[in-house]
């Protein structure tokens, strides 16, 4: 079978190497992306969302995500040929040329800028358009700010205060404060990505916050995580949220301590583990504040 001149086995490859070029064969990107999202949701609409406005989220999310791996694969693709963990990616190795990877990731933004437009809010697709600036310029970061995770944070939060936009069509100042404790997720858990990769990044020049901390980086981790359940915890007291909640947030207190375990001899493979593991701390966060709500709303009573 042939499909525009390209055969069946040939087509497959190609979907196999966009989907490795989009990272879907690896969602943990998606899920550390996803989970501030959905505290938002959650939080704006006091725990009653609207079906539509999720649905969009997450597959925006999804698409959003995908772009920016694809760009950031353009961006280092000369870089990750030198890093044994990342030098068979398919721009790294070279079975996917750059004018494909720039396509594909225009029309994945271009997917998530039309789920934006069902909105009709003129305030979410500016934030639509300063998420994509975003994404794309957290890259070139790398090659010039001492703690590029930092605004990794940004970029990855940023559908914080869309999600407020979305719901209230307006971000008050608790959405930047949300926004501003993912930032100290995204360095807590992305430094430990960096831990893993630290010996090729300094070989070949990239900037990481674990470059930064150097051998402070494990107590810089904890301290991120710190300030980042912190604020979470201050906004969930500010608008009255209980037992429930508090729970989710000591069991993501809980799984930062594990992380401390996994980081504190700087092995890469467990480093690389609980960069992985934070999916967990996302997900206890949202579970805390979805199962609050709903108690406060008579649900489960």
């Amino acid at each position: 079978m042939t499909v525009m001149g390209i055969s069946g086995d040939k087509l497959r490859e190609r979907l196999d190497l966009y989907e490795r070029l989009m990272r879907l064969d690896r969602p943990i990107g998606i899920l550390l992306l996803l989970w501030p999202t959905l505290w938002a949701l959650w939080l704006s609409a006091r725990g009653a969302p609207h079906g539509l406005v999720v649905w969009i989220f997450v597959l925006g999310t999804v698409l959003m995500r995908s772009a920016g791996c694809v760009i950031n694969d353009v961006a280092d693709r000369k870089f990750d040929a030198h890093v044994e963990r990342t030098r068979n990616r398919p721009l790294a190795a070279g079975q996917v040329s750059v004018r494909e990877a720039l396509l594909l990731a225009s029309l994945l933004a271009g997917c998530a800028f039309a789920l934006v437009l069902l909105l009709q809010s003129w305030l979410l697709i500016g934030l639509s358009v300063a998420a994509l600036l975003l994404a794309a310029s957290y890259p070139f970061t790398k090659r010039f700010l001492a703690v590029p995770q930092a605004y990794l944070g940004v970029a990855f939060g940023f559908g914080v205060p869309m999600a407020y936009a979305a719901q209230l069509d307006t971000v008050p100042p608790e959405a930047w404060w949300l926004l501003l404790a993912n930032v100290f997720w995204a360095i807590a858990y992305d430094t430990e990505y960096a831990m893993v990769d630290r010996a090729d990044d300094l070989r070949i020049g990239i900037r990481t916050s674990a470059i930064t901390f150097g051998k402070a980086d494990v107590a810089a981790v904890m301290f991120c995580y710190t300030l980042a359940l912190g604020l979470i915890g201050a906004i969930g007291y500010r608008i009255g949220l209980g037992g429930w909640f508090c729970a989710g947030l000591l069991s993501a207190a809980a799984i930062a301590a594990y992380h401390y375990t996994l980081i504190r001899e700087r092995n890469p493979e467990r480093c690389f583990k609980a960069f992985l593991h934070n999916n967990w701390l996302g997900a206890s966060v949202f579970a805390g504040i979805a199962v609050d709500f709903l108690f406060a709303k008579g649900f489960l009573a």
